[in-house]
């Protein structure tokens, strides 16, 4: 009788959340995906630097962003475009005309194994750099973009 009871209580649970991801799917997105004008873009290195760039960091850092299927379903759709939005307030190679400031700190991050976070290697897995592709990328973005030491040095 017991398991009987619990048994209701969860598929009435599994309705209840069935019927909120589908409501939610109805609350209208403010974040704009129409893609802005490429308006510039850095000094690369090597070809090589640029293609790894664009498979590892431009869905976040540039105005090519690719949005996959799911990035349309939310939740998941939320915390892809917060972390879009996010990347390019700190850093944007598409518009490399205005004054950008975070070159160095992607450096910083790549070397760390900050960048690319963890969910986003997760769903794009040939965005995963090996150690030897990790550290031929870091060499090209310091000569790409140099470094906070380079920048203290000149001043």
């Amino acid at each position: 009788m017991i398991k009987q009871q619990y048994r209701q209580y969860f598929i009435i649970f599994l309705a209840v959340l069935f019927a909120g991801f589908i409501i939610i799917q109805f609350i209208p997105s403010t974040f704009s995906r129409d893609s802005r004008p490429v308006s510039g873009e850095p000094k690369w290195d090597s070809p090589e630097t640029r293609a790894v760039f664009f498979k590892a960091c431009a869905d976040c850092h540039s105005n090519e962003t690719k949005f996959p299927w799911y990035a349309s379903v939310a939740p998941v759709s939320w915390l892809v475009e917060s972390d879009v939005s996010d990347g390019k307030k700190h850093f944007n190679i598409s518009e490399w005309d205005r004054s950008q400031k975070g070159g160095e700190k992607a450096v910083e991050e790549v070397q760390k194994g900050g960048m690319p976070i963890g969910l986003y290697l997760l769903m794009h897995p040939a965005a995963n750099l090996n150690a030897q592709e990790k550290k031929v990328f870091v060499k090209g973005l310091i000569k790409t973009f140099g470094t906070n030491e380079d920048k203290e040095e000149k001043e």
